[in-house]
């Protein structure tokens, strides 16, 4: 039985971990960390989804959850895959009688000590990222304590995935309008400086621009960089220039 005060102390860890400047990484070979120590097993890694739908090895609890997680990958077989492609838990107890189910990972599985694996979803809601993997070196099932804790950390690790990516893609969005302000900001300038310079009107300028970024295959905004800051500065729209 986990004892509450143990299990108090590892979530608690666990969110003092999810600082604004957490290492996902780190943090994530600390989840497998855990899982390992809640259940008594001997190993447990994690596998997470990129945007495309990929699987890729995040963190473990040691080298053998690694190597298992990267063949698990590399084979296209396994529980995690799994567990991440149906959204469910997947439990194994017994990975002798699985030859049939998973026949490269059950025999590379045995052959490095692990009789059983237990995966665990790292899923929000229908949003599935990932799988928790925990192996075992015993044929038993996991206590139904041991499976909720161990899958209460995999949603926690869940929501802290989640969360960084929304960060991140809120940060690239700020960067990205803050580029196009800039952008319109000097392109604004190109255009008044063109037309004054060649006695155009301001959509006449703009048009100049966009043709010459096009025929020398040159962004626009770059374009209006070099038209403010050069001493051409106009002039760079003429032909021959």
């Amino acid at each position: 039985m986990i004892g509450i005060e143990r299990l108090a102390d590892v979530f608690v860890g666990v969110a003092d971990t999810l600082v604004a400047d957490f290492d996902v990484i780190d943090f994530l070979h600390t989840v497998a960390g855990h899982a390992t120590e809640m259940t008594g097993a001997a190993a447990a890694g994690l596998m997470l989804s990129d945007l495309d739908g990929g699987l890729h090895y995040m963190g473990a609890s040691d080298e053998s959850a690694r190597l298992l997680e990267l063949f698990q990958i590399q084979h296209e077989e396994g529980p995690c895959l799994d567990c991440y492609r149906t959204g469910q838990a997947v439990t194994e107890t017994d990975l002798t009688t699985a030859s049939s189910r998973w026949p490269a990972f059950a025999e590379r599985a045995l052959a490095s000590g692990v009789t059983s694996v237990h995966a665990f979803p790292m899923r929000l809601r229908d949003q599935v990222i990932g799988a928790l993997n925990v192996f075992g070196t015993q044929r038993r099932p996991l206590d139904p304590e041991e499976a909720r804790v161990v899958q209460a950390l995999a949603d926690l690790a869940t929501i802290a995935i989640i969360q960084e990516r929304l960060i991140r893609q809120a940060e690239l969005l700020t960067e990205q309008l803050q580029f196009a302000l800039n952008s319109r900001v000097v392109i604004e300038q190109a255009k008044g400086a063109i037309a004054r310079s060649l006695g155009v009107s301001v959509e006449e300028a703009f048009d100049l621009m966009r043709r010459h970024a096009r025929h020398e295959r040159v962004g626009l905004t770059d374009l209006a960089v070099r038209i403010v800051q050069s001493p051409e500065g106009p002039q760079l729209l003429r032909p021959g220039s």
